[in-house]
Protein backbone atom coordinates (compact mmCIF):
# COMPACT_ATOMS: atom_id res chain seq x y z
CA UNK A 1 0.00 0.00 0.00
CA UNK A 2 1.80 3.31 -1.20
CA UNK A 3 2.58 6.06 0.99
CA UNK A 4 2.49 9.48 0.06
CA UNK A 5 3.39 12.44 2.18
CA UNK A 6 1.81 16.16 0.73
CA UNK A 7 2.92 19.30 1.55
CA UNK A 8 1.02 22.34 3.24
CA UNK A 9 -2.46 22.24 1.49
CA UNK A 10 -3.54 25.93 3.51
CA UNK A 11 -7.13 25.84 1.87
CA UNK A 12 -5.97 25.16 -1.97
CA UNK A 13 -8.52 22.21 -2.21
CA UNK A 14 -8.93 22.46 -6.13
CA UNK A 15 -5.06 22.20 -6.23
CA UNK A 16 -5.07 19.06 -3.86
CA UNK A 17 -7.20 17.23 -6.04
CA UNK A 18 -5.59 17.52 -9.29
CA UNK A 19 -2.77 16.63 -7.12
CA UNK A 20 -4.57 13.20 -6.12
CA UNK A 21 -5.71 12.53 -9.15
CA UNK A 22 -1.93 12.75 -10.87
CA UNK A 23 -1.03 10.11 -8.23
CA UNK A 24 -4.27 8.22 -9.27
CA UNK A 25 -5.12 8.51 -4.81
CA UNK A 26 -6.87 5.17 -3.78
CA UNK A 27 -8.83 5.65 -0.53
CA UNK A 28 -8.78 1.35 0.00
CA UNK A 29 -5.29 1.32 -1.19
CA UNK A 30 -3.31 4.03 -0.08
CA UNK A 31 -2.19 6.48 2.81
CA UNK A 32 -1.75 9.78 2.75
CA UNK A 33 0.68 11.70 5.00
CA UNK A 34 -0.01 15.53 5.68
CA UNK A 35 2.18 17.44 7.42
CA UNK A 36 -0.34 19.99 8.66
CA UNK A 37 -1.47 23.50 7.65
CA UNK A 38 -4.46 22.50 6.10
CA UNK A 39 -6.19 25.19 5.92
CA UNK A 40 -5.81 29.31 6.17
CA UNK A 41 -5.07 31.78 3.12
CA UNK A 42 -6.12 29.57 0.03
CA UNK A 43 -9.30 29.73 -1.06
CA UNK A 44 -11.34 26.53 0.49
CA UNK A 45 -10.18 25.79 3.63
CA UNK A 46 -14.18 24.72 4.55
CA UNK A 47 -13.61 21.66 1.55
CA UNK A 48 -9.99 20.90 2.31
CA UNK A 49 -11.37 20.42 5.76
CA UNK A 50 -14.15 18.14 5.31
CA UNK A 51 -12.62 16.12 2.73
CA UNK A 52 -9.25 15.28 5.39
CA UNK A 53 -12.40 14.50 7.67
CA UNK A 54 -14.00 11.98 5.62
CA UNK A 55 -11.37 10.36 4.57
CA UNK A 56 -10.89 8.18 8.46
CA UNK A 57 -8.25 5.37 8.04
CA UNK A 58 -5.88 6.18 5.05
CA UNK A 59 -4.98 9.75 6.88
CA UNK A 60 -1.78 10.36 8.51
CA UNK A 61 -2.12 14.08 10.02
CA UNK A 62 -0.39 16.30 12.51
CA UNK A 63 -1.34 20.11 13.11
CA UNK A 64 0.20 23.15 12.10
CA UNK A 65 0.57 26.82 13.19
CA UNK A 66 -2.54 27.52 11.19
CA UNK A 67 -4.92 24.86 12.25
CA UNK A 68 -3.41 26.42 15.64
CA UNK A 69 -4.63 29.47 15.18
CA UNK A 70 -8.04 28.14 13.45
CA UNK A 71 -8.90 26.29 16.92
CA UNK A 72 -7.73 29.59 18.48
CA UNK A 73 -9.99 32.02 16.53
CA UNK A 74 -12.53 29.54 17.38
CA UNK A 75 -12.11 29.43 20.89
CA UNK A 76 -11.62 33.05 21.35
CA UNK A 77 -8.37 33.09 22.29
CA UNK A 78 -7.13 34.78 18.90
CA UNK A 79 -7.90 37.71 16.63
CA UNK A 80 -8.26 37.42 12.46
CA UNK A 81 -5.15 38.10 11.10
CA UNK A 82 -3.88 40.15 7.53
CA UNK A 83 -4.63 36.96 4.55
CA UNK A 84 -6.72 34.73 6.99
CA UNK A 85 -9.68 32.90 5.62
CA UNK A 86 -11.24 31.28 8.01
CA UNK A 87 -14.56 32.71 8.03
CA UNK A 88 -16.38 29.83 5.76
CA UNK A 89 -15.14 27.22 8.46
CA UNK A 90 -16.43 29.17 11.40
CA UNK A 91 -20.42 29.99 9.95
CA UNK A 92 -20.12 26.30 8.75
CA UNK A 93 -23.25 24.51 10.23
CA UNK A 94 -20.44 21.78 10.88
CA UNK A 95 -18.03 24.45 12.50
CA UNK A 96 -17.96 22.19 16.20
CA UNK A 97 -18.09 18.84 14.60
CA UNK A 98 -15.07 19.92 12.11
CA UNK A 99 -12.70 21.84 14.87
CA UNK A 100 -13.47 18.68 17.45
CA UNK A 101 -11.98 16.45 14.69
CA UNK A 102 -9.01 19.02 14.11
CA UNK A 103 -8.20 19.44 17.91
CA UNK A 104 -7.97 15.73 18.38
CA UNK A 105 -5.22 15.34 15.57
CA UNK A 106 -1.51 14.58 17.13
CA UNK A 107 1.62 17.45 16.86
CA UNK A 108 4.08 14.07 16.84
CA UNK A 109 3.42 10.88 14.44
CA UNK A 110 5.82 7.98 13.79
CA UNK A 111 5.04 4.90 11.88
CA UNK A 112 8.27 2.57 10.91
CA UNK A 113 10.54 4.72 10.17
CA UNK A 114 9.16 7.89 9.19
CA UNK A 115 8.26 10.82 11.89
CA UNK A 116 6.13 13.72 11.14
CA UNK A 117 5.49 17.43 12.59
CA UNK A 118 4.53 20.27 11.01
CA UNK A 119 7.78 22.34 11.21
CA UNK A 120 10.54 20.84 12.67
CA UNK A 121 11.88 19.38 16.37
CA UNK A 122 14.17 21.46 19.31
CA UNK A 123 17.45 20.69 17.98
CA UNK A 124 18.46 20.13 21.78
CA UNK A 125 15.76 17.26 21.78
CA UNK A 126 15.72 13.76 21.89
CA UNK A 127 13.13 12.08 19.25
CA UNK A 128 12.03 10.16 22.58
CA UNK A 129 11.61 13.75 24.36
CA UNK A 130 9.81 15.28 21.40
CA UNK A 131 7.13 12.46 21.49
CA UNK A 132 6.79 12.83 25.47
CA UNK A 133 6.29 16.91 24.91
CA UNK A 134 3.82 16.27 21.85
CA UNK A 135 1.78 13.51 24.37
CA UNK A 136 1.56 16.09 27.14
CA UNK A 137 0.43 19.32 24.63
CA UNK A 138 -2.19 17.04 22.88
CA UNK A 139 -3.71 15.80 26.08
CA UNK A 140 -4.14 19.28 26.83
CA UNK A 141 -5.55 20.19 23.10
CA UNK A 142 -7.38 17.60 23.29
CA UNK A 143 -8.93 18.30 26.81
CA UNK A 144 -11.70 20.02 28.84
CA UNK A 145 -9.33 23.02 29.07
CA UNK A 146 -8.42 23.22 25.21
CA UNK A 147 -8.82 26.84 24.97
CA UNK A 148 -6.83 28.23 28.03
CA UNK A 149 -4.36 26.22 26.20
CA UNK A 150 -4.37 27.60 22.90
CA UNK A 151 -4.17 30.94 25.02
CA UNK A 152 -0.54 30.51 25.65
CA UNK A 153 0.35 31.07 22.33
CA UNK A 154 -1.53 34.45 22.88
CA UNK A 155 1.30 37.18 24.77
CA UNK A 156 -1.19 39.47 24.77
CA UNK A 157 -3.60 37.87 27.03
CA UNK A 158 -3.74 37.83 30.64
CA UNK A 159 -0.43 39.99 30.61
CA UNK A 160 -0.28 40.28 34.16
CA UNK A 161 -0.75 36.57 35.23
CA UNK A 162 2.50 34.98 35.46
CA UNK A 163 2.29 31.70 33.76
CA UNK A 164 2.96 28.52 34.88
CA UNK A 165 5.51 25.64 34.58
CA UNK A 166 3.11 23.71 32.42
CA UNK A 167 1.99 26.79 30.27
CA UNK A 168 5.55 27.76 29.50
CA UNK A 169 6.60 24.06 28.58
CA UNK A 170 2.77 24.28 26.64
CA UNK A 171 3.92 27.09 25.29
CA UNK A 172 7.14 26.08 24.14
CA UNK A 173 6.27 22.80 22.47
CA UNK A 174 3.75 24.07 20.26
CA UNK A 175 5.67 27.14 18.78
CA UNK A 176 8.68 24.86 18.50
CA UNK A 177 6.63 22.00 16.63
CA UNK A 178 4.52 24.43 14.40
CA UNK A 179 6.89 27.32 13.64
CA UNK A 180 10.22 26.53 14.25
CA UNK A 181 12.97 27.06 11.04
CA UNK A 182 16.05 28.90 12.04
CA UNK A 183 17.93 28.46 15.61
CA UNK A 184 21.22 30.47 16.71
CA UNK A 185 24.23 28.50 17.60
CA UNK A 186 23.41 27.94 20.82
CA UNK A 187 19.93 26.25 19.55
CA UNK A 188 17.66 28.83 20.59
CA UNK A 189 14.84 28.66 17.62
CA UNK A 190 14.54 32.03 15.85
CA UNK A 191 10.73 32.56 14.74
CA UNK A 192 11.46 35.99 12.65
CA UNK A 193 13.11 34.91 9.86
CA UNK A 194 11.61 33.20 7.10
CA UNK A 195 13.50 33.33 3.67
CA UNK A 196 16.01 30.36 2.39
CA UNK A 197 18.43 29.32 5.11
CA UNK A 198 21.34 30.18 2.92
CA UNK A 199 20.33 33.63 2.49
CA UNK A 200 19.87 34.15 6.47
CA UNK A 201 21.99 36.38 9.36
CA UNK A 202 25.04 34.41 9.44
CA UNK A 203 24.55 33.58 13.25
CA UNK A 204 21.25 31.26 12.06
CA UNK A 205 20.80 27.63 10.80
CA UNK A 206 18.14 25.52 10.28
CA UNK A 207 16.83 23.41 12.93
CA UNK A 208 17.74 20.10 10.99
CA UNK A 209 21.43 20.81 11.13
CA UNK A 210 22.62 20.38 14.13
CA UNK A 211 24.03 17.48 15.69
CA UNK A 212 21.13 15.89 17.79
CA UNK A 213 18.70 15.89 14.66
CA UNK A 214 21.47 13.18 12.80
CA UNK A 215 20.99 11.32 15.49
CA UNK A 216 17.78 10.66 14.77
CA UNK A 217 16.89 6.55 13.51
CA UNK A 218 13.77 8.16 11.33
CA UNK A 219 13.14 9.85 8.24
CA UNK A 220 11.34 13.02 9.28
CA UNK A 221 8.54 14.60 7.37
CA UNK A 222 8.07 18.29 7.51
CA UNK A 223 6.27 21.65 6.00
CA UNK A 224 5.70 24.63 6.90
CA UNK A 225 8.96 26.29 5.30
CA UNK A 226 7.93 27.71 1.98
CA UNK A 227 11.12 29.24 1.60
CA UNK A 228 13.21 26.17 1.42
CA UNK A 229 10.85 24.24 -0.40
CA UNK A 230 11.19 20.74 -1.61
CA UNK A 231 14.50 19.52 0.21
CA UNK A 232 15.33 16.00 0.30
CA UNK A 233 18.09 13.90 2.27
CA UNK A 234 18.24 10.56 3.82
CA UNK A 235 16.57 11.26 7.59
CA UNK A 236 14.55 14.70 6.14
CA UNK A 237 11.88 15.16 3.87
CA UNK A 238 10.86 18.71 3.45
CA UNK A 239 7.22 19.13 1.17
CA UNK A 240 6.21 22.75 1.56
CA UNK A 241 6.60 24.09 -1.94
CA UNK A 242 4.43 27.33 -1.45
CA UNK A 243 0.91 26.13 -3.32
CA UNK A 244 -0.83 29.12 -1.30
CA UNK A 245 1.10 31.50 -2.85
CA UNK A 246 0.82 30.36 -6.50
CA UNK A 247 3.79 27.88 -6.48
CA UNK A 248 3.15 23.90 -6.37
CA UNK A 249 1.58 21.56 -4.12
CA UNK A 250 3.89 18.38 -4.15
CA UNK A 251 3.65 14.99 -2.86
CA UNK A 252 6.35 12.52 -2.30
CA UNK A 253 5.54 8.49 -2.94
CA UNK A 254 7.92 7.57 0.62
CA UNK A 255 8.57 4.02 -0.87
CA UNK A 256 10.74 5.29 -3.75
CA UNK A 257 10.62 9.61 -2.84
CA UNK A 258 9.28 9.85 -6.36
CA UNK A 259 7.97 14.05 -6.47
CA UNK A 260 4.68 14.92 -8.09
CA UNK A 261 3.63 18.15 -8.31
CA UNK A 262 0.55 20.30 -9.06
CA UNK A 263 0.48 24.12 -10.10
CA UNK A 264 -1.49 26.02 -8.26
CA UNK A 265 -5.40 26.52 -9.46
CA UNK A 266 -8.11 28.25 -7.42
Amino acid sequence: MPNYVIGDIQGCYVTLQRLLKKISFQPDADYLWLVGDLVNRGPRSLEALRWAKSLGSPLRMVLGNHDLHLLARAAGMASPKPGDTLEPVLKAPDCAELLEWLRRLPLLFQEGEFGMVHAGVHPDWSWEEASLRARRAEEVLQGAHWREGLGTLNNTLFPKRKKTAEEKELRQTLRIFTRIRMCGKDGEPDFDYKGPPDQGPYDLKPWFSFPQRQKDNLSLLVGHWAALGLWMRPKLIAVDTGCVWGKTLTAVRLEDRKVFQESYRD
